[in-house]
């Protein structure tokens, strides 16, 4: 095994040593531990409302959302692979495009999340059946279509039963995603396989099956209490037994706020949850349900020892808005530390000076509820 490595290094297969092999008394060669890093990085809910669909919409009918995440593209395409909550059906135009209470978004969306940087798509939350089940299942093929990866939600029980575990440069990371429900709508009969309902013996025993196949396991619930900024107490102790047993990761999404994040002990390892991310884009009315995060975890994995650790976890606090240009409505996601300081410089063209109240209360606020990033090397020095 250690002389397959240096082999490896040497043909630049990727897998470079720290060190290079030093010779020992007995001939035979000293293999210094190989360690790679992967970041993640997540965002929480994406909405489609009738404001946003329509401040889409150009000449020609065609649809088009690039504003979107303009400013906060490179810090959504610095991560390795990236997730987020789409809630919102694309059933197709006969459908009729509209917002709350049941949302169906153009097509567009899709290639817009993909060009924004996003890689994976999760599809089990309470509005992946606003158009009814082959509504559903059109959404999942636009999103692949878009090259896009989805979980939560399947076409075959086939499908279902191969898990999505992405190798990030040599670093397994699988994905689970359940939902609390379907807003009523009831999943065919004949499809029982399609939702992945929040359950937790279902949850526990796809934990035990996808636990020995990746290095990090992320856990994605659709959960909680809307608008609530607190988590309740049955989700800590939810969340405390995932992470028991075997979760590395628990994103939380639905409340439309932010909600406390935190990294918990378990068994000597880092294990981290963040309640609720908030959302990332929509057309909501009040600061804490336009507030959201850029959140980004940070992995190292021992190659040698087949060990791997969570190294550091940040964020950017982001703010949603909608402004005026040339007229239109439109919308888009900032960096709330960026903004500030582009509107005190003179150079950010849709907020003003007037705007800098809400958003230092935005950067407050999301530093109250999230705390201090973590940093395992400080945690490691300060025990």
């Amino acid at each position: 095994m250690m002389i397959g490595l240096f082999c490896l290094a040497l043909l630049g297969c990727g897998v470079q040593p720290a060190i290079a092999p030093v010779p020992i008394d007995d001939g035979t060669r000293l293999q210094i531990p190989v360690k790679k890093t992967v970041t993640l990085v997540a965002t929480g809910d994406i909405l489609m409302h009738n404001t946003q669909i329509a401040a889409g919409q150009q000449a020609d009918g065609s649809f088009q959302f690039d504003s979107f995440f303009e400013p906060v593209k490179s810090l959504i395409h610095y991560g390795d692979y990236v997730s987020t909550n789409f809630e919102a059906a694309m059933a197709g135009p006969d459908s009729g495009y509209t917002g709350y209470p049941k949302f169906n978004s153009p097509d567009e969306m899709a290639v817009t999340l993909k060009e924004a940087g996003y890689d994976l798509v999760i599809t089990s939350n309470n509005h992946i059946l606003d158009r009814g089940y082959s509504g559903a299942i059109r959404t999942m093929d636009v999103l692949r279509d878009a090259s896009l990866d989805i979980v939560g939600t399947y076409q075959s029980q086939e499908e279902k039963d191969i898990f999505l575990i992405k190798d990030l440069d040599g670093v397994r990371v699988g994905y689970l995603a359940y939902s609390y429900g379907t807003n009523g709508i009831p999943v065919p009969k004949e499809h029982p396989y399609f939702f992945n309902f929040l359950d937790e013996e279902t949850i526990l025993k796809d934990v035990k099956a996808l636990r020995p196949q990746v290095d990090v396991l992320v856990l994605v619930l659709h959960w909680g209490v809307e608008y609530s900024l607190q988590p309740t107490a049955d989700q800590k102790e939810l969340a405390r037994t995932l992470l028991e047993a075997g979760v590395d990761v628990i994103l939380g999404s639905h409340p439309h706020v932010i909600q406390p994040m935190e990294v918990v002990k378990i068994n000597n390892q880092d294990k981290f949850v963040i309640y609720s991310m908030g959302n990332f884009i929509g057309d909501q009315r009040g600061v804490e349900r336009n507030s959201g995060v850029i959140l980004n975890l940070t992995f190292e994995k021992d190659v040698t020892e087949e060990r791997t650790v969570l190294k550091k976890v940040s964020y950017t606090p982001t703010y949603s808005h909608s402004y005026r240009d040339k007229g239109r409505l439109r919308f888009r996601v900032v960096d709330v530390q960026a903004a500030i300081r582009k509107v005190q410089e003179g150079k950010e063209p849709y907020l003003k000076r007037s705007d800098l109240l809400v958003l230092k209360q935005v950067l407050a606020e999301t530093k109250k509820q999230l705390g201090k990033p973590f940093n395992r090397e400080e945690a490691l020095n300060r025990s």
